[in-house]
């Protein structure tokens, strides 16, 4: 986790396959962002810099609110892998979003993801296909469907107000979908 004095950063890669196919179509700010500075480095030089409150923590303590802070906007980027643990962060999203605040999620894309398995919420064997050999042992990581992550934001007091499906450029398939949300009742200013 990553907090900065508005955004709230739900952080880690499944993958490094992840991250490439995100980096061909995301803020490439952000992804560099992330390949250059590990967590433990941003803490280190925030603390440095006095800029920010950055610290390390994980889902189930967060879920549990051992952060007391709220926040604009919380995001998570390729970093919700669990089942349960998961759904314990989304539960204590409300209690840290700002009035009008966001929660922006990017995760891979279900469609793409499921391969030739059934399209059904489950536990998956994590890959590092197309990856250097230099990795081993792969994560297994939870597989959500669409229905599944609607139903999960709707169920803990969001409303999607965006869901969008950025499309590799080579491939043209979906290689992310980033759920935007807000909590019910609640809209962005407009001016």
């Amino acid at each position: 986790m990553i907090l900065g004095s508005r955004t709230l950063l739900l952080g880690r890669l499944r993958s490094a396959k992840a991250l490439s196919r995100a980096a061909l179509c995301t803020d490439q700010a952000i992804v560099d962002a992330v390949l250059g500075v590990g967590p433990e480095t941003a803490i280190d030089e925030a603390r440095r810099k006095r800029d920010g409150d950055f610290r390390v923590l994980s889902y189930e303590d967060f879920a549990a609110g051992k952060v007391e802070v709220t926040v604009d906007v919380v995001v998570c980027n390729f970093s919700l892998l669990g089942g349960e643990s998961v759904e314990g962060v989304i539960r204590a999203v409300p209690s840290r979003l700002n009035p009008n605040g966001a929660f922006i999620v990017q995760t891979m894309h279900p469609i793409v993801e499921c391969g030739d398995d059934a399209y059904r919420d489950g536990w998956r064997e994590g890959t590092w296909a197309g990856i250097s050999c230099d990795f081993s042992d792969p994560a297994p990581w939870f597989f959500r469907t669409v229905e599944s992550w609607v139903n999960l934001f709707v169920t803990n007091g969001f409303q999607l107000r965006e869901l969008l499906e950025p499309l590799h450029p080579e491939t043209g398939k979906p290689a992310s979908v980033i759920f935007i949300a807000l909590l019910w009742g609640h809209h962005p200013h407009t001016n």
